[in-house]
């Protein structure tokens, strides 16, 4: 397929601001909505770092699909700016974990079209949280191994991190030499998630999802292809411990 030479020029004059900043103004989504031709070139960029172009009403943003994108945040480099010093692997997991719940909140199952709610208290996130690690705990030792084995998720640290933490007071039990609450460590992924422009805070201890994060959901976190089946296994794991109660 050709191109005009203006076309290209001006798709890759909006390419290069993602490449830079990763968000643009409304003036590149309407272009990118309107101009079959920009929208074709911007695409074909974004593939070729193993990224997509999500547009919103307000910007498009530049996302990496995979981990071979240039654009892709590491584990590495989150630890190195979010997490406290001497942070391994478990707090990675944990910081994805509380994430999805996060994620989930905000929708009354993970087939959702919309949010149903508009925003969300810190103190019921952790709520949220609390409960799906116990019905983590309540689990069978050869299920979750069979879990961590299906999902390459690893279930047993993501409990034995949140377990380790004081929920309320910052003398916490000690981990490697410091210590740590869940308090904290949550106010670490809300401004992780902020910085990321995911969730937008409120005040009064609320935060909200932004258009990117929903948009985000929608394409990659509601689709079996993408999620591997990690959410539909947390839902399942809440109607089980409903079931049981009964």
């Amino acid at each position: 397929m050709h191109y005009s030479e203006e076309k290209v020029i001006e798709a890759f004059r909006i390419y290069t601001k993602l490449a830079r900043t990763s968000v643009t103004d409304q003036e590149a989504v309407q272009l990118y909505r309107a101009d079959d031709d920009i929208r074709s070139l911007l695409d074909l960029y974004a593939k070729e770092v193993d990224a997509v172009i999500v547009n919103t009403s307000e910007h498009l943003y530049l996302i990496p699909e995979t981990k071979l994108s240039s654009f892709h945040v590491s584990n590495d480099w989150i630890k190195r700016h979010y997490l406290r010093s001497g942070a391994t692997n478990a707090d990675i997991y944990l910081l994805y974990f509380t994430t999805i719940i996060l994620f989930g909140s905000f929708y009354n199952s993970y087939q959702s079209a919309r949010p149903t709610r508009d925003f969300l208290r810190i103190e019921e996130w952790m709520h949220q949280i609390q409960e799906r690690i116990e019905q983590l705990q309540a689990l069978e030792e050869e299920v979750l191994k069979e879990k961590e084995r299906e999902f390459s998720y690893h279930w047993r640290q993501i409990v034995d991190k949140w377990n380790d933490m004081n929920d309320v007071k910052e003398s916490a039990k000690r981990q490697t030499g410091n210590t740590i609450s869940r308090y904290s460590f949550i106010d670490t992924v809300k401004r992780f998630l902020l910085d990321q422009d995911l969730v937008k805070a409120l005040g009064n201890q609320e935060i909200t999802l932004t258009d990117k994060a929903q948009t985000i959901i929608q394409r990659y976190f509601m689709e079996v292809e993408y999620n591997k089946g990690i959410l539909t296994f947390i839902y399942e794991m809440e109607g089980e411990n409903t079931d049981a109660n009964d």
